[in-house]
């Protein structure tokens, strides 16, 4: 008689779960997807080097046009039919759906999150599977499509252009959520998504479905700076083809269905000038606000006035950083997100770039980042400076210290030295001036590669025609220069940089929004060109802001806030005359921030922040101060993104202790498993940075050792003790003389490199191992692969026999 119980788990699938899907009506070409990737796996950094965690992969997703309806978790008939079942709920739980099954291959449980009576899971037999269509009607009824327009919207499918993209997990739960809010008569919506993650992308899609369903017909996309306008129109919102236009003139046509928009270039300061009044209020379906939490998020700003003249259209904002304050708040205008995908989560699922933190302190002659002249001390023009200690605050803004300038583009150019100097590189300054001079040092530091080619580091700054021309060559992964970027406020926000692998931060960073932006210019992900994380220097102490609660939590209404961050939050908006709008409206531009700036200075008469003319500061340039790098270090961040405050070691032990209730338990999972590199991959992943220990600790010991020692107590013992301990056993008499010296071989390779190489049959293929022939040759000395394994095996087992 056959046995089921010998078949793996994929032969179970074939066997039994796609027929008896099948058989209830789910098309496999149509309905249903097997082994589907629903992460791309975390990218772990090991030093220069990454590696992906595993991802996390569904063995079927079951669909209804395109909304995923259903999952189905698969395991062997030596399992219990509900075995899967765990697995299969956080899976629903990311993709947002209410059908749940788990089969062994002799029927199904069924969990259903629609169920009214006790009974949430249920036993079904293979035959008594349900169909497309009674699924659906759950899944209606847990979304609540219970009118034909919600359920008119929700079965539109997604644009798709031949090539085979299609939104990802999060990306389809947004674009759902969306439109079904908006089939329902929400007139207000708010998407969180971290930068990086597809916004536009997904705003596309939310625009197309509506678009194509005859529910919006007239569309009007609003950012307000020309690079966000430019990088839609190009890229995701190209399909709309004749059917869409920039806004560009002062007379607008009327005859497309889809518009895009500069705020600046829809409104001014006179009636005659405000475009968007030659359209009526009716005239728009739907505006999707980009990088909603700038200046429309206020309720006084000019541009929240062409937001209220469209009031009765449907507004979906967009952003990354949802902004909340006492004086601004994007939920408060439209309402609680529908969804949040978060940066955690991007980098959790592999989606976005993970970051190395290496923090810098300065050393001066009143301590670490403090500086107190001296008595009479002259600055530079021979006035007397004002006897006080100066901090970070003050370095670029109040006071230059010219060394201080200087050792911080020597300590970039370093970094870069030591890893590749031709990483793109974005540091951002203080203000206009602070970027300049810092161009200027980068030279000074790097006099070959700018001789070579003078744009090797420009400064983008708004100010700066010649620096904002290279902006697009700078985050053009093909274009080599420009390399290194200064900056202050221009490159916060919009700028779609793939492969920047360096943020240096030098400028005073007081607004969460703001530190979010610009972390958000590193997280993208670019294979291609070898991007997969990046690194963060920081000299201000502005990644101190990573341990904050609302760094990566949700957004909540704040109603009081400290006067003094709230100021600087307001000045650091209002005050951006940076913006790289169309030469046709910088000048009103301008105007109209300065008289926002004016404002602002009249509500804070008693804040001397401001000399006279608006973004001008009157500063104090010093040299001849010493200046010395006192401290350098990395940061290290757990499971949940929050950074570690005690030691390394100490982390370590709690982690490990949580794993592991006893030396015992840890002796017999590696003595248990095949390949010990599956114990490093799980440690990574629950957060031990294994390469750093090695340094921290000794490493001459291996993961065993470590492990043993910092978790255990254990006196360690290093590689080169265990293989002598090896060789002094005679444990090799047992083999015949060829293959005796390949275990003796492979053992001083142990003692050179660490167990995860002696576990890789590749290591047959390099000196001095190859000097016995073909890897094959080789494995055949031992009587074929399994022996060879056998042997590995034991010769592991005599490595950590002391143990």
């Amino acid at each position: 008689m056959f046995n089921k119980k010998l078949l793996s788990e994929r032969d179970i699938c074939t066997k039994y779960i796609s027929p008896a899907i099948e058989k209830a009506g789910w098309n496999k070409h149509i309905h249903y997807l097997e082994e589907v990737n629903i992460t791309a796996g975390k990218i772990l950094v090991k030093g220069s080097l990454t590696t992906r965690a595993k991802n996390k992969r569904a063995d079927y997703i079951l669909y209804y046009k395109d909304n995923p309806v259903a999952i189905i978790e698969a395991k062997d008939n030596n399992h219990a039919m509900g075995a899967g079942m765990q697995q299969g709920l956080e899976y629903a739980r990311m993709l947002d759906i209410p059908c749940i099954f788990s089969s062994n291959g002799d029927g199904f449980i069924f969990h259903d999150k629609t169920a009214q009576d006790e009974n949430i899971e249920v036993e079904i037999g293979l035959d008594e599977f349900p169909s497309p269509e009674a699924i659906w009607l759950k899944y209606k009824t847990f979304k609540g499509l219970d009118t034909p327009i919600t359920e008119k919207v929700a079965l539109q499918k997604y644009y798709s252009d031949g090539s085979g993209r299609k939104p990802r997990y999060y990306q389809q739960i947004a674009i759902n959520r969306t439109v079904q809010a908006i089939a329902k008569g929400n007139n207000r919506i708010l998407l969180i998504m971290a930068t990086g993650t597809g916004k536009t992308y997904t705003a596309f899609q939310i625009a197309y479905i509506l678009w194509k369903a005859s529910v919006k017909k007239r569309i009007l996309f609003l950012a307000d700076r020309t690079a966000l306008i430019d990088q839609t129109r190009k890229g995701d919102f190209k399909h709309f083809k004749d059917k869409m236009t920039v806004v560009e003139h002062r007379q607008v046509d009327k005859s497309y269905e889809i518009y895009l928009a500069l705020y600046q270039g829809l409104s001014g300061n006179e009636d005659d000038k405000n475009i968007y009044k030659q359209f009526s209020p009716e005239f728009f379906d739907l505006i999707i606000v980009d990088e909603c939490h700038r200046g429309s998020a206020k309720d006084d700003s000019a541009w929240r006035e062409i937001l209220a003249y469209f009031s009765n259209a449907t507004q979906i904002g967009l952003t990354a950083t949802p902004k909340e304050t006492k004086e601004t708040s994007n939920i408060e205008y439209f309402k609680d997100p529908v969804y949040t995908y978060s940066l955690k989560q991007g980098i959790d699922d592999g989606f976005l770039a993970p970051y190395k933190v290496l923090k810098m302190q300065f050393g001066m002659n009143s301590g670490a980042e403090q500086w107190r002249p001296e008595k009479d001390k002259l600055d530079k023009q021979g006035n007397l400076i004002e006897d006080r200690v100066y901090n970070l605050k003050d370095f670029d803004r109040n006071l230059v210290i010219e060394e201080r300038t200087r050792k911080v583009a020597k300590r970039i150019s370093d970094f870069l030295k030591a890893t590749n100097r031709f990483d793109k590189t974005i540091i951002f300054c203080e203000d206009i001036e602070h970027a300049e001079r810092m161009r200027s040092e980068i030279v000074n530091q790097n006099p070959d590669l700018c001789r070579a080619n003078d744009k090797y580091v420009v400064r983008i700054t708004g100010d700066n025609d010649e620096g904002k021309r290279e902006l697009d060559n700078f985050i053009n992964p093909e274009e080599t220069y420009p390399v290194i970027a200064t900056t202050s406020e221009l490159m916060t926000t919009g700028v779609d940089a793939q492969t920047c692998k360096l943020i240096v931060l030098d400028a005073n960073i007081g607004s969460m929004t703001k530190f979010k932006q610009i972390i958000g210019r590193g997280t993208r992900i670019n294979e291609e060109f070898g991007k997969r994380f990046f690194t963060i220097m920081d000299f201000r102490s502005a990644t101190e802001l990573f341990a904050d609660k609302n760094f990566d939590g949700e957004p909540i209404r704040i109603k009081e806030i400290n006067e003094e961050t709230d100021f600087e939050e307001i000045v650091a908006e209002e005050n951006d005359l940076e913006a790289p709008i169309s030469s046709e409206y910088d000048a009103e531009e301008t105007v109209a921030l300065e008289n926002a700036v004016n404002e602002t200075k009249e509500t804070y008469k008693t804040k001397d922040f401001f000399s006279a003319t608006p973004n001008k500061r009157t500063k104090v340039f010093v040299n001849g101060v010493e200046v010395t790098l006192l401290v350098e270090r990395e940061m290290y961040f757990d499971n949940d993104g929050k950074p570690i405050t005690k030691s390394l070691k100490d982390y370590t032990k709690d982690i490990i202790q949580a794993r592991y209730n006893s030396l015992d338990e840890f002796l017999n999972k590696w003595n248990a498993t095949d390949r010990k590199d599956a114990i490093i991959a799980e440690l990574e992943e629950q957060g031990i940075f294994i390469e750093h220990l090695k340094e921290a600790v000794n490493k001459d010991f291996d993961l065993f050792d470590l492990i043993c020692h910092i978790a255990f107590e254990q006196p360690p013992l290093s590689r080169k003790d265990r293989v002598e301990s090896v060789k002094k056993r005679n444990y090799f008499t047992k083999y015949g003389e060829q293959a005796r010296k390949i275990l003796e071989t492979l053992l001083e390779k142990y003692g050179e490199e660490g167990i995860e190489n002696l576990e890789n049959i590749d290591i047959l293929k390099v000196q001095p191992l190859s000097q016995f022939g073909s890897a094959y040759e080789i494995i055949t000395t031992f009587g074929g692969k399994s022996k060879y394994l056998q042997a590995i095996k034991e010769l592991e087992n005599e490595i950590y026999k002391t143990a």
